[in-house]
């Protein structure tokens, strides 16, 4: 059973939720189902189990009254061996885009009390933007939380490193102390490890399993065709063909030395107006994160976004799935050269930026001769900019923006040890996952 952080964030839920459900959301496969299952029966005396997907005419429990006791009754009726303890009942409402009723039922389950509920979901976003006449959301009585695909340290779990390892690391990134070298080899070995399994749960189990990455390989695969079916399914019929092909050209455009999205990529002569609502879709279905440019890199970066933008994949492992298996190699033995090294490694800091639900956003000069690769809000009105180098390259762009006042701290994230010079901060990539980047 591979542990995960979500299951902390669900005890933290049950003993403070209130008059709120709590709605888990995220892309297809991430383990929420199993998550969430696993915490109620350990949490709770009584889970009721409504699957949306596997069992549709269940459907039928939402149809009509909304009221809780006309629910429960016909709970009773539909699922006879489902057992109601008062005060220790959950119910989880698994797959509930299927169901708009289910979700507008929350509301009113939410201040009745008698049992807790938590629903989770893909697509949730397109779903109901795609119905005509959309239910009304539970606006107050619903709170949210994403769950993404393993991050790196519930990767290090899932291959055995107890917590008083986890602990010498994160003890390393915040006391910005030299990393023995022996360990900073290892765990660069495990980081590219990661980069090349990835965090699927699915993927991860296989892996770990056998260390094969031939299994891990055919388990990418699985979903990556997965991926593609939930486009053909579930994409409006005008961007299904148009969509998929965004979401393909990835590999493409992370390949280039300026990873700035660009539809010409998608196709020859493409343009913002005839892809732009494919790539919402992907990113609105959490297959790929988008990363705003910014005009001017300053405080609040929201207010200077532009149209500009990155695609990255939301897995590491999910990118790999699009490459022949020899890429596993390359990433594992660190023989990968040329611009794709960079734009990997820029894939995985933005998945590692996204797990800690922080926006992402890069900055790029006029002139293309500066480039930030992920700025971030900071404190008393300052700037964080983060630089992602996958070797030891030096880094003028950082260098250049650490000068200005509203610039407290920079990082570079880099396959070297742990340094400090003035307000730059160097980091070996992957304690890039235990960093807060403040």
């Amino acid at each position: 059973m591979l542990k995960r952080k979500i299951s902390g964030y669900l005890k933290a839920w049950k003993e403070s939720h209130g008059d709120e459900c709590l709605l888990v959301q995220g892309a297809r496969q991430v383990g929420k189902s199993y998550a969430i299952e696993a915490f109620g029966h350990a949490e709770y005396e009584s889970v009721i189990l409504i699957d949306f997907v596997k069992h549709p005419d269940l459907m039928a429990i939402f149809n009509g009254s909304l009221e809780p006791d006309d629910i429960q009754s016909r709970i009773s009726l539909l699922l006879p061996g489902a057992k109601y303890v008062d005060g220790s009942t959950l119910l989880f409402l698994d797959e509930i885009q299927e169901c708009p009723q289910a979700r507008s039922s929350l509301k009113y389950l939410a201040v009745d009390r008698r049992m807790d509920v938590i629903a989770s979901g893909s697509l949730l976003g397109i779903r109901f933007r795609q119905m005509e006449n959309a239910p009304s959301l539970p606006v107050g009585y619903e709170r949210q939380v994403t769950m993404r695909p393993l991050d790196f340290e519930e990767y290090l779990w899932a291959r055995g490193y107890d917590e008083n390892a986890i602990g010498l690391l994160r003890g390393y990134a915040h006391k910005m102390e030299s990393v023995p070298q022996a360990v900073h080899n290892a765990m660069m070995g495990l980081l590219r490890e990661y980069i090349a399994v990835g965090g699927m749960p699915a993927v991860v189990d296989s892996f770990c399993s056998g260390r094969d990455f031939g299994s891990a390989h055919d388990a990418q695969l699985m979903l990556h065709d997965l991926y593609l079916d939930d486009i053909a399914r579930y994409a409006p019929p005008v961007e299904r063909v148009k969509a998929r092909e965004c979401y393909l050209s990835l590999p493409r455009q992370l390949a280039k030395e300026n990873t700035k999205f660009q539809y010409s990529v998608v196709q020859k002569k493409g343009s913002a107006r005839k892809f732009d609502g494919s790539v919402s879709w992907i990113v609105g279905a959490e297959m790929a994160l988008e990363c705003r440019s910014v005009s001017m890199p300053t405080f609040p970066l929201e207010s200077y976004e532009s149209d500009a933008f990155r695609l990255y994949a939301n897995d590491t492992g999910m990118l790999m799935a699009m490459y022949d298996f020899e890429m596993k190699a390359a990433v594992v033995d660190d023989t990968l050269k040329g611009p794709m090294k960079g734009g990997l490694y820029e894939n995985l800091v933005a998945c590692m930026l996204a797990s800690k639900q922080l926006a992402l956003r890069y900055w790029l000069s006029s002139d293309t001769k500066h480039e930030i690769e992920f700025l971030l809000d900071g404190p008393h009105a300052s700037v964080v900019p983060i630089e992602v180098k996958a070797s030891r390259d030096s880094t003028v762009s950082l260098n250049e923006m650490l000068s200005r006042e509203d610039v407290r701290v920079g990082y570079k994230l880099t396959g070297g040890n742990v340094g400090a010079a003035g307000k730059k901060m160097t980091l070996p990539l992957y304690l890039g996952a235990f960093a807060d980047f403040r």
